[in-house]
């Protein structure tokens, strides 16, 4: 979520560290050139000295969701045409897993640092699982934070990207839980939109009289787990972009102060006032919270 909004728990340390994952932006452009000494972290409003960081030297662990219903497939062809130049912005350290969704989830491929072939298997993804008709996409990211959780590097970077329409309906699975699950897995979320990726209104009680369904809303998830989404342009290109910004986030570790277990931490991540000065109109994503260990 965007640094001004502080409000909903959204991270979980480790043991004795907590990890923040944070992107800089001014308007749509990544500052890649910040340092250690350009941030201010608090922690319950506690300032925290930054005992590890990094930027782009730390493995990533990233995870490609794709919807392939029916109205999604060409977009996954076009994807596939240009994706080793797109997985080009990872490094060796790094691994992509594949997942496939629709009505049910099915991994494609396990997590992988052969980008090369990883790249090559994005366009058989839509031709190698029946996985339904009808689009579950809340259910789908749940399966995908419970995948990373499980077989993810606890030491990288988390991230998934979904590519999706973001028109589905969520039945007793609200944005809240699935929220909850990717904070468990230490995972960031982000979505590349197709179609008009309008963010659903909150819904009022006529439109949806049944509370068992809820509309999807992936800008939601995105926006509280400290990613982004992005309104899909050309395929190819957009996809080339995210690839890109996932890649180039900043990692910053600090020793979690000792708390009861369990109790909610807010965490704060800010520029310091020379950063600021350079840098006026910077805008900072990240995690804004965590459960003490």
């Amino acid at each position: 979520m965007l640094a001004q909004e502080s409000d909903t728990p959204v991270f979980k340390s480790g043991v004795a560290n907590v990890r923040v994952d944070v992107q800089a932006t001014v308007g749509k452009e990544l500052i890649k050139n910040l340092t250690k000494d350009d941030f201010a972290v608090t922690d319950e409003g506690q300032p925290q000295s930054i005992v590890s960081f990094s930027h782009g030297d730390e493995p990533l662990n990233l995870i490609l969701l794709l919807d392939i219903s029916g109205s999604m497939q060409k977009y996954i062809e076009e994807i596939s045409k240009t994706a080793r130049e797109a997985l080009a912005h990872l490094r060796p350290a790094d691994s992509v897993a594949i997942m496939v969704f629709a009505k049910t989830t099915a991994v494609h491929q396990e997590f992988s640092d052969n980008l090369a072939e990883t790249a090559r298997q994005i366009g058989s993804a839509v031709r190698d699982h029946d996985v339904g008709v009808t689009t579950q996409i809340n259910a789908a990211v749940m399966d995908a934070a419970h995948y990373m959780e499980k077989h993810g590097d606890p030491t990288a970077r988390h991230a998934i990207l979904i590519l999706t329409d973001n028109l589905s309906m969520s039945y007793q699975l609200t944005d809240g839980q699935v929220i909850r699950e990717l904070n468990k897995a230490d995972t960031v979320f982000n979505a590349i939109v197709t179609g008009h990726a309008i963010e659903p209104r909150a819904p009022k009680p006529s439109m949806y009289p049944n509370p068992d369904f809820t509309p999807a809303n992936v800008f939601h998830l995105a926006e509280e787990t400290g990613g982004e989404w992005v309104k899909m342009g050309r395929a190819d290109a957009t996809f080339n972009e995210m690839i890109e910004r996932i890649r180039s986030r900043y990692m910053l570790v600090y020793h979690a102060p000792e708390a009861p277990k369990g109790t909610f931490r807010h965490i704060e991540v800010a520029l310091n006032a020379d950063a600021r000065r350079r840098f006026p109109s910077a805008e900072l994503r990240f995690r804004n919270g965590y459960y003490a260990e």
